[in-house]
């Protein structure tokens, strides 16, 4: 079915994309579209933004976007001033100078710190947006890369520092060195000049793994041993499935002993514990977080001495964890709202305390203020958050015990758009076989009763929570007299593990009666009707919103679909797609190909004459490496071909992120409500 659009530089491939591109942009690019486009642009580039600093060394360290920086500037502040957008930063890494000068596009994504010297980092950049990944070795005293020093080539990897002269580098430079999902399988010890083919082998998963890594952690870096008092920690950890892994310590007679721990966990480590979250009830409930010594050597006690740390309750999870130096910490979701737990792994017989949270909080996100978990000390930033309510930056002082566990309220985000009058409500909907779906609804000022146009938004996969953050761009939908819904339906991690797990495999059809059931609770209760609800998700949310075109057509007006995965039987012949079995089934597998394809957006779509499918837009990225844009081309294609008429738009970089310079995100996004509204937000029948 149109298979010959899975090859990107076939000239057909290239005329179809070309063609539907200026289709798109034709019916698009309005207006509206140009003045949603520049105000994009403008939030991204504000000056005045909540910086949210990282501390290596003595200095805080920010990466900043702005009109002069389209890309990007990384830039530095003595720790010991306030890191407000007035102090004196100063510009160490220029992104957008750095592209000019090799001609290329670079994405920025972050920075990994040697322990030994905490101002040399390895700059990660990605090619163009995409999953392949450059680590550049800089100086952060002097400002400027270092001559002769780690330059890997563009490859799916990452890295980790074992001295001041080499890293474990895990990169997919060759098919051996790849799982069959493409993500790095070996790991190598790299030193600096060495070409990665060329240096000696590490560690090694299996080629039916997802991924390899390693971590390791230094006492006395860390300062919690004397130097010549202890040796470096390091763990190996095999990635078997999304959400499965085995961890292996190296002893000192350089084998690997496995750790006694469950494979189906999400965990960290410090140099004494190990955190786990389970997700099946092998050894204690799904749900449950469990804290027990990291075994150092043979013979050391582990599972014998696990503390279950919270078992939470139906409508509870928990949805973050840290293992600090010398502090757990942890945020339960209770019926979808945030509350805050730490315990001092210094007192062996500690109680766990809960920190008050300020009461118009929707969610949170926990940052340590230095760069690695295991150097300075236990300061966290905890930013609190809400659709409605800009972020502000509280600081916990873990470290010092002379003072009472509280937040310390720091600095606030600037208001991106006008919410008086604005409301945000927890509600829910009842599924098909009766479960009780939450959903969050975010209303305009004002509306007319039955008429509201609304943007449903949902993902359903892979055990992604959903959460309520603030964001200039929904906040310019509701300024426009639209609403904003976040569906937390089965197959995201909202609920826990279990919630998950419902919508796993040859469950899969639950996520998305779970999606129309919260379009139609919103027509029930009197907000709107069908013709003004527009679906939309990405990635696996473009499976939901494909599934929702095919097999809920009534109960939208318009669906919103970006990088999709729509070829239920074809997704794994792509590397990345080989990571998915797990979550969605085998298609080589005869019960689960039947199960596949009676969903299968592009499997089920229904000649014009058949069906009237409401309007669709579809949107892809062409250097996508995760979801391969032929899923959108194909189904565009396919339905074109059965009479329908989607709108399609495949950028030209971006990946399946849809990263880029401040322009290119502005106009991806206004596209799309460019889209919603020409269709929702127009009366019926115009």
């Amino acid at each position: 079915m149109h298979l010959h659009l899975e090859h990107d530089d076939d000239p057909l491939t290239l005329q179809f994309v070309a063609e539907r591109n200026a289709q798109s942009e034709r019916a698009l690019v309005t207006p509206e579209f140009e003045a949603d486009s520049a105000a994009i642009k403008a939030m991204i580039e504000r000056e005045d933004r909540l910086i949210q600093p990282v501390r290596r060394g003595k200095w805080l360290f920010d990466f900043h976007r702005s009109a002069d920086h389209p890309l990007g500037v990384w830039r530095r502040l003595p720790a010991d001033l306030d890191p407000v957008p007035s102090a004196p930063w100063e510009p160490i890494f220029d992104l957008d100078a750095f592209c000019g000068a090799e001609n290329k596009l670079w994405i920025w994504r972050g920075a990994i710190t040697c322990p030994w010297e905490q101002t040399r980092v390895l700059i990660c950049l990605s090619d163009g947006g995409s999953d392949l990944g450059r680590l550049l070795e800089f100086d952060c005293e002097a400002k400027s890369i270092v001559e002769g020093g780690f330059d890997t080539p563009p490859a799916r990897c990452h890295a980790t520092w074992l001295s001041r002269d080499e890293i474990a580098y895990f990169g997919s430079i060759d098919r051996l060195s790849a799982t069959r999902s493409g993500w790095p399988r070996v790991g190598r010890r790299l030193k600096r000049g060495q070409a990665p083919a060329n240096a000696p082998l590490l560690y090694a998963t299996a080629d039916t793994d997802v991924y390899g890594s390693c971590v390791v952690i230094d006492p006395v870096l860390s300062g919690i041993a004397k130097k010549g008092t202890a040796r470096p920690i390091r763990l190996f950890i095999t990635g078997h499935e999304i959400g499965s892994c085995s961890v292996f310590v190296k002893d000192p007679d350089f084998s690997l002993r496995r750790i006694d721990l469950p494979r189906e966990i999400d965990v960290q480590f410090n140099y004494s514990y190990c955190l786990w979250l389970a997700k099946t009830d092998e050894r204690i409930a799904a749900g449950a977080l469990a804290l027990q010594p990291l075994p150092r050597q043979a013979g050391d006690i582990s599972a014998e001495a696990t503390r279950v740390l919270i078992s939470p309750s139906e409508r509870q999870s928990v949805s973050q964890f840290l293992l600090m130096r010398e502090w757990c910490v942890f945020v339960v979701s209770d019926n979808l709202q945030p509350r805050l737990f730490v315990l001092d792994l210094t007192k062996p017989d500690a109680e766990i305390q809960e920190i008050p949270l300020p009461a118009d909080v929707e969610t949170i996100a926990l940052q340590p203020l230095y760069s690695e978990l295991h150097l300075g000390d236990d300061t966290l930033q905890v930013y609190g958050e809400g659709f409605l309510r800009p972020p502000t930056c509280y600081r916990l002082e873990l470290s010092n015990r002379k003072k009472p566990l509280e937040l310390i309220q720091g600095a606030s985000s600037p208001a991106y758009f006008d919410s008086d009058d604005m409301t945000s409500e927890l509600l829910e909907a009842t599924s098909e076989d009766g479960t009780k779906v939450p959903y969050r609804l975010v209303l305009p000022k004002t509306w007319t009763e039955g008429e509201l146009p609304v943007l449903l938004y949902g993902y359903g996969g892979f055990d992604v929570s959903l959460s309520p953050n603030y964001s200039g761009v929904i906040g310019r939908w509701l300024e426009q007299g639209g609403a904003y819904v976040q569906a937390y339906i089965r197959g995201g991690g909202e609920l826990g593990p279990n919630w998950h797990r419902s919508a796993k495999g040859h469950g899969r059809h639950r996520a998305f009666a779970d999606f129309a059931a919260i379009a139609r609770d919103l027509v029930a209760r009197g907000y709107t009707k069908p013709s003004r609800i527009a679906a939309n998700g990405g990635s696996n949310g473009g499976l939901l919103t494909g599934a929702m075109l095919t097999r809920y057509p009534r109960d939208f007006g318009a669906i919103w679909c970006q990088v999709p995965v729509l070829d239920m039987t074809r997704f794994h012949t792509f590397p990345a797609g080989q990571a998915w079995i797990d979550e969605y089934g085998n298609p080589d597998d005869l019960a689960d190909r039947d199960y596949l394809l009676s969903y299968s957006p592009l499997h089920n779509l229904k000649p014009a004459s058949d069906l009237t499918y409401p309007p669709i837009y579809v949107e892809s990225s062409s250097n996508d490496d995760r979801v391969h844009p032929s899923h959108a081309r194909r189904f565009a294609a396919r339905m074109e071909e059965l009479g329908h008429h989607p709108l399609f738009h495949e950028f030209g970089s971006g990946g399946h992120g849809g990263d880029g310079a401040s322009s290119d995100l502005a106009a991806r996004i206004a596209l799309g409500y460019s889209f919603l509204r020409e269709t929702i937000m127009k009366p019926d029948g115009a």
